[in-house]
């Protein structure tokens, strides 16, 4: 058997090996990107990958387009306690038009998504998730023989939510796992772990304490009047001002929670059913909310259907609002904090850095995984970015900025890449050696 020292320079030679491939991935995955519960191209991308590097244990379809695979380690465990480490990427891309020059950026149109037909662009770095996480499935392949333990390499469809009248996202798939890939396996998961590209410091490895991404849930609110022609407003009612009022109102609502509980409601899609002389029927608005503290998320859903309920019928109308695609928060227990950091210290080597920052009010559904087995959501940084005096991130002179996740601008550093793939296959390491856990209270 190898030594861990040994091991562990195997991986790091057999990551460099693949970093070309893994950009040469990401690319072919950024141009051709897939939106939420239709990621099936990428899903076959996915599985002829893993069939390369000689994955037979592959299950596809998984609550959706979802697939995954096993790697059962060769070793026997020192403490004799077989541990299995659950890797996860999402794969899913945005209803957002690409603005970046990069020479294979999208210009995709899905002409058959509800709601569509929308532009589609990896503009939130999935792109880069699942690039890496084939890399590291190749780096581990080829070490097998030596893993004390299993690997599952989870590649999950639909996190930036599916259309509000499907389902999708970790929920299901983890309820799928658990049924049939998961089941088979010698020991359940005990750890989960990922990671999300960030608007930082190219290769700059972060991460947050206990809180790391807000919980959120997906708000559609009706407001319903009488339709009537656009002459004549006094024979009908008008939803459009009650709505109007309702859009205002949610930019208020965090003045009725304590303001150390931090807050976000917010208005981002409405739809009408009117024209220009026509005062439509009703006006539907689709919102989100995020939340970092237990409990708050409840006392602001009775604010919003306070107010929901009584705006509308100032005017004669009525309010409806439905609470859809709720998500926990990611949370990074300490004592799983303390465990990963000398792994990830490791892998950004003395002249990297490894950096606690604030949590994020962004939601990822990786916390269904991590809530069920445990384990650590880091960040990795891709961006043209510096820190102040403050430690705040700015933008590099001469670099492409600091733009966020989301913006049609979005962009992210190839060479950022190879820590990622590190960052996966080290942890996989350490934690199927033992040296990767909480330490018992």
């Amino acid at each position: 058997m190898s030594t861990d020292t040994d091991l562990t320079d195997r991986i790091d030679a057999a990551a460099r090996d693949v970093e070309d491939d893994v950009i040469e991935w990401r690319h072919h995955i950024h141009s051709h990107p897939e939106l939420s519960n239709r990621e099936e191209r990428t899903a076959s991308f996915i599985v002829d990958r893993l069939r390369d590097f000689g994955y037979d244990d592959v299950t596809t379809d998984i609550a959706g387009h979802g697939v995954a695979a096993v790697l059962h380690g060769g070793a026997e465990p020192d403490d004799g306690h077989r541990r299995t480490v659950l890797l996860r990427a999402d794969i899913d891309a945005l209803p957002v038009r690409e603005e970046t020059d990069e020479d294979f950026a999208s210009d995709v149109v899905d002409e058959d998504y509800p709601g569509g037909p929308f532009p589609v662009a990896h503009a939130c770095g999935h792109d880069c998730h699942t690039a890496m996480l084939l890399g590291a499935a190749k780096v581990l392949r080829e070490v097998a023989d030596d893993l004390q333990g299993d690997v599952v390499l989870v590649f999950q469809p639909a996190e930036e939510g599916p259309p509000v009248d499907e389902d999708g996202g970790a929920r299901p798939m983890l309820a799928a796992l658990e049924d049939d890939v998961l089941a088979d396996l010698d020991a359940a998961p005990t750890m989960a772990f990922g990671m999300h590209v960030a608007p930082g410091p190219s290769g700059w490895i972060c991460y947050a304490r206990d809180v790391q991404n807000a919980s959120s849930e997906l708000v559609k609110i009706t407001v319903t009047g009488e339709q009537v022609h656009g002459s004549q407003p006094w024979s009908g009612r008008d939803p459009m001002p009650p709505a109007a009022e309702i859009v205002t109102a949610m930019g208020q609502v965090y003045r009725r929670i304590d303001a150390q509980d931090a807050v976000t409601v917010s208005i981002g899609h409405i739809e009408d059913e009117g024209r220009f002389n026509i005062v439509g029927e009703s006006v539907t608005m689709w919102g989100t909310v995020r939340c970092l503290a237990d409990g708050v998320m409840d006392r602001v859903n009775e604010i919003i259907e306070q107010t929901v309920t009584h705006i509308p019928e100032a005017y004669g109308c009525s309010g409806e609002v439905e609470f859809l695609q709720q998500v926990p928060p990611v949370v990074n227990d300490g004592g799983w904090i303390d465990a990963v950091l000398p792994t990830l210290e490791r892998v950004a080597g003395e002249d990297g850095h490894v950096v606690e920052v604030p949590a994020s009010m962004g939601y990822d559904d990786v916390s269904e995984f991590i809530n069920a087995y445990g384990g650590v959501y880091a960040l990795l940084g891709v961006q043209d970015v510096t820190v102040d005096g403050d430690g705040e991130p700015v933008p590099e002179d001469g670099g492409r900025g600091l733009v966020p996740n989301h913006s049609p601008r979005f962009y992210a550093n190839d060479d950022a890449l190879l820590t990622g793939v590190r960052m996966h296959a080290h942890v996989a390491l350490d934690h199927l050696r033992g040296a990767l856990e909480p330490e018992e209270d």
